[in-house]
């Protein structure tokens, strides 16, 4: 059984990495025409990312490089959250129906 839920673990974490990055890559692009709200909705870390990247006076690609870093940390801890209720739930509404 340990095996399963580590596999079920390292599941959960790769589909959260994926979908965390492909958050970000629809969100960059679009950041200027739909509202912030609904961007901080669908890829948190973008924003986030925003607030904590510092502003040093390094090279653009240093800062640019932390800035993907924190937003898809970020996005892919948001996403894991999401995915692990989701697996919660179905487990629980299949040891109930039993």
């Amino acid at each position: 059984m340990p095996q399963h839920k580590l596999l079920r673990y390292l599941l959960l974490a790769g589909l959260s990495l994926a979908a965390g990055f492909l958050a970000l890559a629809i969100a960059v692009p679009l950041e200027s025409q739909i509202p912030a709200l609904l961007i901080a909705l669908f890829s948190p870390g973008l924003k986030l990312a925003e607030l904590i990247t510092p502003e040093t006076g390094k090279s653009f690609a240093w800062t640019f490089g932390w800035f993907l870093r924190i937003a898809i940390a970020a996005n892919t801890a948001f996403y894991y959250a999401i995915f692990s209720l989701i697996a919660y739930g179905v487990l629980a509404a299949s040891k109930k129906a039993k």
